[in-house]
């Protein structure tokens, strides 16, 4: 299913996690992709998809994570719906795509299309210190949360893991003063008594 050369490609040390294959579509190898973002840009610059097995295997994930290929060098992939279908190389026929059902798609940070001014990967925003105009440290990001309309900075002091314990501060203009990917940092117009 995938080239030899595949099998001893070293997995890159900027992988992130994008997307799930769910299923087979179709009888010439396209597959449906479950991505984690609601716009699948990472899956759609990289012709390159790393695969693992599912985390915890449910009834119809992957049966065989010995067939399971490391590498697809994907041929063509598309928005579906709110899926992603796509086509590998060496992935011809419905059973093939089938066999791949549950596999984690990784691709290289590195790979991901350029953002444009004022937008921001999600992967960039985790782990950036958050510090209010005071110059107080408020915590870390731990994750984002789409509400729809804007993302919201899930952000918790070192150690803290209950959620209760965390602030939510909306990812937007009137709140967010800056943000240094360089510096690690994010300055926000945020209290530490909100």
């Amino acid at each position: 299913m995938a080239d030899s050369g595949a099998d001893t490609a070293p997995w890159p040390d900027d992988a992130i996690e994008v997307g799930i294959i769910i299923d087979a579509w179709g009888v010439k190898g396209w597959f449906k992709v479950r991505a984690f973002s609601v716009d699948p840009k990472a899956l759609f610059s990289s012709k390159r998809w790393l695969l693992k097995p599912p985390e915890t295997p449910g009834p119809r994930a992957v049966v065989s994570t010995a067939s399971l290929p490391p590498l697809l060098k994907i041929v063509a992939a598309k928005d579906h719906g709110d899926l992603v279908v796509a086509q590998a190389q060496d992935v011809v026929d419905r059973p093939g795509a089938e066999a791949l059902r549950g596999a984690r798609v990784f691709v290289p940070r590195a790979s991901f299309p350029t953002a444009g001014p004022d937008e921001y990967y999600w992967v960039d925003l985790v782990g950036l210190a958050v510090v209010n105009r005071e110059g107080e440290h408020l915590g870390e990001v731990v994750d984002l949360i789409d509400t729809g309309p804007h993302s919201v900075l899930r952000v918790a002091a070192s150690g803290v893991t209950a959620e209760a314990d965390q602030r939510l501060i909306p990812f937007v203009a009137a709140f967010v003063d800056a943000v240094s990917l360089p510096e690690r940092r994010i300055t926000v117009d945020w209290g530490l008594d909100y």
